[in-house]
């Protein structure tokens, strides 16, 4: 348990990494691949016949306690991670898009993508419990948790297969629909859910070792593949499409374009062109769950209870390796009552609407709005996690180019503002290097990519 706080905590400091995938060029003026992830209706306004992505990455870190000043600064993360009252999260979200291909054809347009995706999170920790598992705990307190304490990791891969419509165009608007279907490979998974813990946390000031007593809780611990075996092994986070495929998902969304007629220079002269005045969407996404399947699959839910005559020594947990450890302790020492187990089980997708605006202002000048808001509790036990983000995005915008600056508000990390620039199809950005810059960010990530039309 401590480690895998740790773990957690050890996340922050590899500040190449937050939670927008793709902020500010993710609605970019050069629709395509990348804005079908946000909205697969988005792929009948390509300028192109054929869009194709070579390689996209994006990968985030953030978290609700330390600034990128604390890490600048070299304060010692696991007495920040757990200060105030308020429950500690952190998350890491990496996705990694492979060689993927859009294609238009008359009304219609369709795409054929890969995609990998790695989560793992430490979501509303009690700070008093977090001081308790990390030693650096002293006197005694009660803990009151009315969160469920989830330590979450999962990996999957995706395979996506995309069509879109033109419903209905003129000379000045324009209406399209778009779904996308996602065949799902799941990869490994752990889960350590420690529901409404009461209890008492105290330091035995001897020998320095924290002890729990007088507590209870409901708990679940689940895993799948590589993550039940470690937590602390980097690679067991990387298999991706290990478990065949188990699972299916959707994404659906709708497009308006307000339209207009742009002169443009070409080698021929003038050339008059439809661009957009104003381009709106709303779209639901990861519609869907997947089911792990492995030999060492386990979930299970448990009542803990820790009698106040057997108090738990939470120096125990030093050498775990894996949530399969820490139930086997707490088994050991008889502190836990299963309630109900199962072998292979189900992990549903972090389900989101997204809805955006992007007008444009004067010439190449552009103003975009946007917002991911997620449609479930992501904090019971049989969800992957995912935040809400609202983000404005200025942006000077030609054919061959773009400038960019993401300004955001997140659920976790709060405000952050980044930069990005476009060239040609390459991409380079992030979506809180300004604050990180300015060493007051939550935050820290960067993503790139190339593609090229045809």
């Amino acid at each position: 348990m401590k480690k895998q706080l740790l773990l957690c905590c050890s996340l922050l400091s590899l500040t190449a990494f937050s939670q927008e995938h793709f902020s500010g060029i993710n609605i970019s003026k050069r629709s395509g691949l990348l804005n079908a992830t946000v909205n697969p209706a988005e792929l009948v306004n390509m300028s192109r016949k054929f869009d194709v992505a070579v390689f996209n990455t994006s990968v985030n870190v953030s978290n609700n306690k330390i600034k990128f000043n604390d890490i600048m600064k070299g304060e010692n993360l696991e007495d920040k991670i757990f200060t105030g009252s308020d429950p500690t999260s952190i998350r890491l979200d990496v996705l990694i898009q492979g060689p993927s291909v859009a294609m238009k054809y008359k009304k219609w347009a369709f795409a054929l993508a890969s995609a990998g995706n790695i989560k793992a999170n430490a979501t509303d920790v009690d700070v008093n419990f977090g001081n308790a598992v990390t030693n650096s705990f002293l006197g005694t307190a009660q803990i009151n948790s009315q969160y469920n304490q989830r330590l979450n990791a999962a990996s999957w891969g995706e395979i996506n297969l995309s069509a879109a419509r033109n419903i209905f165009e003129n000379d000045d608007h324009k209406f399209s629909g778009g779904v996308t279907l996602k065949l799902l490979f799941p990869g490994s998974y752990m889960n350590m859910g420690v529901d409404k813990l009461q209890g008492q946390v105290t330091n035995d000031i001897t020998t320095g070792d924290v002890y729990l007593y007088n507590a209870t809780a409901n708990v679940n611990f689940s895993y799948s593949g590589s993550l039940a075996n470690s937590y602390n092994d980097n690679s067991n986070y990387t298999n991706l499409f290990a478990g065949g495929l188990n699972g299916v998902g959707a994404d659906f969304g709708f497009n308006y374009q307000w339209k207009e007629k742009v002169q443009v220079a070409t080698d021929g002269g003038d050339k008059t062109v439809d661009e957009y005045k104003l381009n709106a969407g709303l779209s639901f996404r990861n519609m869907g769950s997947m089911t792990f399947k492995d030999d060492n699959n386990e979930s299970a839910n448990y009542q803990l209870t820790i009698p106040t005559t057997n108090p738990l020594n939470l120096a125990d947990f030093e050498n775990s390796e894996s949530v399969r450890d820490i139930e086997q302790i707490l088994m050991d020492r008889g502190y836990l009552t299963k309630q109900s187990s199962n072998g292979d089980f189900r992990v549903k997708l972090p389900a989101v609407l997204n809805a955006y605006i992007d007008y444009k202002i004067h010439n190449k000048w552009y103003v975009s709005a946007y917002t991911q808001q997620k449609l479930s509790d992501d904090s019971q036990n049989d969800f992957t996690t995912i935040q809400n983000i609202i983000t404005l995005t200025p942006r000077f915008a030609g054919k061959n180019y773009e400038l960019y600056l993401p300004l955001s508000s997140n659920e976790v990390s709060g405000f952050t503002t980044g930069f990005g620039f476009r060239l040609g199809g390459f991409f380079l950005g992030s979506g809180s290097i300004v604050t990180a810059a300015l060493n007051n960010s939550k935050q820290a990530d960067i993503y790139m990519g190339f593609r090229f039309g045809i």
